[in-house]
């Protein structure tokens, strides 16, 4: 079993909130890591909607919630009946007391706002990923340095979903993402209450995946495909709200400086990207136009897995070319990340602009290096392990 970062958060939070919100794409190990508390709990009763037999049970909400009123429910798959959250509610008003639900959800647009309207006030949403970098290697303590980069480059390879991470082969790996790319797109997007072609959101997904890192460019997007801009940003939207697309916002502040307001857009998980990009092993990847970007991408996610809500994320660009891939913000503290995959990284002399900029707290320039060296005053090239331990530090 592989530990869970936000374990000891999720123990907390049923502490403080009536209920509590795990939301995450489909098998990232939500199911897993809720059995795991729920064992740890005496009084405590797992329901999963998707199970005939599960859903009997709540035929009659009002009984089935009398009867477990002193116990802690789980309820997985929630999003499949949106028509319960108004008899929560009630439920966790009347009851007045903390840790009494633990909902598990593919998060969708149509849940977030039935719950929102609802339960707000009365539920913390937490974000459970595919598996961090930190979470694989936590066990690990004092794994070698060469080690550590085989770890993390078979982590950007295969992606964080467990089935595909723990597989016994490449190609095993591969084709679970390929059946989880088709799943999605056959099963649970019509769950979410899309009805899209499948033909359509596959193709549009693709066009994100070759997108991948740059600006947002609907006009360009709806053209491919023959559709409206509207059109192009619901499907946006989607994947969006199923966890399988980040979209990062360019950084918002008065300098006085013509800044790009476009957003960027990522395909989330690395190992479906190149899934979608049909690059099956490392030497597909180290080949291909996207190399760089795949790189971006996966320290994107991993900082922002790690660092949680806490920072606010954006990157920076501006239209006379000072540019930085990750800026944290928290009040009036400023982090710069630029992501070079290159072992001899040189930043450009856009981002020392950027750096001019910003006036940063500290600058890094992640790369897969096997040891952090400075190249100016708080500005240092690092691996992404030594980063995410030195944003543990600053949290």
């Amino acid at each position: 079993m592989i530990q869970r970062a936000l374990t000891g958060k999720i123990r907390r939070w049923l502490t403080q909130f009536p209920a509590v919100g795990l939301l995450g794409p489909r098998q990232c190990g939500k199911s897993t890591l809720a059995k795991q508390l729920l064992a740890e709990i005496p009084q405590a009763v797992y329901l999963d909607l998707e199970r005939p037999a599960d859903l009997n049970r709540l035929r009659d909400p009002e009984a089935f919630f009398a009867a477990h009123a002193n116990e802690l429910v789980c309820l997985d798959e929630i999003q499949r009946q949106p028509e319960l959250f108004p008899f929560l509610r009630s439920i966790l008003d009347e009851r007045g007391r903390n840790g009494h639900l633990l909902v598990l959800g593919s998060a969708s647009p149509q849940m977030l706002k039935q719950s929102s309207e609802t339960l707000a006030g009365r539920i913390g949403y937490l974000e459970l990923t595919p598996f961090l970098l930190t979470e694989i290697t936590e066990d690990q303590p004092n794994t070698q340095v060469l080690q550590e980069l085989r770890v993390m480059r078979r982590h950007w390879l295969r992606g964080g979903f467990p089935r595909s991470y723990l597989a016994s082969s490449e190609k095993t790996s591969h084709e679970w993402r390929e059946a989880f790319i088709r799943t999605f797109l056959e099963q649970d997007v019509r769950q979410l209450g899309v009805s899209i072609p499948q033909g359509t959101l596959r193709r549009f997904w693709q066009m994100c995946a070759h997108s991948h890192g740059q600006l947002w460019n609907a006009s360009k997007l709806a053209q491919s495909l023959g559709v409206s801009q509207p059109t192009v940003q619901s499907y946006l939207g989607i994947l969006q709200g199923a966890f399988m697309i980040r979209v990062l916002p360019s950084f918002a502040a008065n300098l006085q400086k013509r800044l790009v307001k476009a957003p960027k857009v990522y395909v989330r998980d690395p190992g479906i990207l190149h899934a979608l990009l049909r690059l099956e092993d490392e030497d597909d990847l180290l080949g291909h136009p996207t190399y760089g970007s795949s790189w971006e991408g996966y320290v994107v996610e991993q900082v922002l897995g790690y660092v949680g809500a806490e920072w606010e994320a954006s990157f920076y660009r501006t239209s006379a070319g000072a540019e930085c891939d990750l800026i944290l913000q928290k009040g009036r503290r400023l982090l710069a990340i630029e992501c070079k995959v290159s072992t001899a990284p040189e930043p450009t002399r856009g981002f020392w602009n950027a750096l001019e900029d910003l006036t940063p707290e500290q600058a890094w320039v992640v790369a897969p290096v096997e040891a952090a060296y400075p190249i100016q005053h708080n500005v240092t090239v690092t691996p992404l392990f030594a980063l995410l331990q030195t944003l543990s530090d600053r949290q």
